[in-house]
């Protein structure tokens, strides 16, 4: 019998029972989402590939810690993104110093707290427009805009303080704003 017609809590219960073929079924239906969201992070196809697929070793043998308080796509998210950002980091490719040298008190009337007016440039546009930023701004924009975290979570990830990120994506805004006033 296939699996495909399964619920996603119908597969965990099986993974959860080492089933290979629920876990394979599990693979394929989130591969290509956090393949795309490893790739946003690490910014190298194979090595997001790479990141990927340990990410889902992590969740298959974590899968008894799912507690389903979060939709699994929601956790399994999680952990591909925590796996990203400390591959990342481990191969130098993201200094924390990056973080700490670009955070600093804004002056008065440097705050922006409306989001960027982007209606008129295509999705690729500011895509490709955050991914040219630096890597400190690519990664706190990623996470915010496109992964939909919120500050507590992006604190959390990124081993920051509340300020400091506030500070980090107020900034990777004005550059992101300033980048595509130029497209």
């Amino acid at each position: 019998m296939s699996l495909a017609s399964h619920t996603i809590e119908d597969l965990v219960a099986l993974c959860r029972g080492r089933d290979q073929r629920a876990q394979f079924e599990v693979y394929n239906r989130y591969c290509r989402a956090m393949y795309n969201v490893a790739l946003r992070i690490v910014k190298d196809e194979h090595y997001a590939e790479d990141v990927m697929q340990e990410g889902f070793l992590k969740a298959f043998t974590k899968i008894d810690d799912y507690r389903q308080e979060v939709a699994f796509g929601a956790w399994l998210k999680k952990i591909i993104v925590n796996y990203s950002i400390d591959f990342y980091k481990k191969n130098g490719r993201f200094a924390q110093e990056d973080l700490e040298k670009t955070l600093y008190k804004l002056e008065d009337g440097d705050s922006h707290d409306g989001e960027p007016d982007f209606t008129n440039l295509k999705a690729t546009q500011v895509l490709d427009s955050i991914q040219s930023l630096k890597d400190s701004y690519r990664m706190i924009l990623t996470l915010f805009f496109i992964e939909g975290y919120d500050h507590e979570e992006i604190t959390e990830i990124l081993g920051i303080n509340y300020g400091n990120c506030r500070t980090l994506l107020s900034r990777a805004k004005e550059s992101l704003r300033t980048k595509l006033q130029g497209v």
